[in-house]
């Protein structure tokens, strides 16, 4: 796993895990692959979108869960149509009100994502979203290679969580 670090002026270097992200998908193109990305900031999560495109010439498209969600299969179809992207992020899992249902059903029909997508995927999640992975979901969490970690410093990430209570 690779982690930020700390520059010296107080920025978070991304880069050793974007480029990381990057090459996995683009090792991936053409395929299905699942990618898992852990952020527990959303804010370093767009900061790593952002740079993103410096490290990738593919074309991305990126899908915001909403929280009533049922269904991760059928919402990416449905949003995606006909189309095959050459990446796909999911973020906003941390989001779904009925997560466990989710990851459950998600599990249940995980052969319908390699029949469908000839893209990877790309699921950002949190360190609780990752336990239910691998507690609901062991046989779609297996799919993933290994995961991307982009860990935020303790400190920084109280930070970021002050500053989003107080705005």
């Amino acid at each position: 796993m690779i982690s930020l670090s700390n520059s010296e002026d107080g920025n978070v270097s991304t880069t050793p895990a974007t480029e990381r992200l990057a090459r996995a998908m683009t090792v991936s193109a053409g395929e299905f692959s699942l990618i898992l990305v852990c952020c527990n900031c959303v804010k370093i999560q767009q900061q790593i979108l952002n740079s993103l495109t410096e490290f990738s010439p593919a074309n991305i498209q990126d899908i915001l869960l909403t929280p009533e969600l049922e269904t991760l299969y059928t919402t990416l179809v449905t949003t995606i149509g006909d189309t095959q992207p050459e990446a796909l992020m999911v973020r906003g899992l941390e989001s779904v009100v009925a997560i466990n249902q989710l990851i459950i059903s998600t599990n249940l029909i995980r052969n319908e994502f390699r029949k469908k997508f000839r893209f990877p995927l790309v699921l950002w999640v949190n360190d609780e979203i990752l336990r239910k992975l691998v507690w609901l979901a062991p046989d779609f969490k297996d799919w993933a290679a290994s995961t991307i970690r982009f860990d935020v410093p303790s400190n920084q990430l109280i930070e970021s969580e002050q500053q989003a209570i107080s705005a």
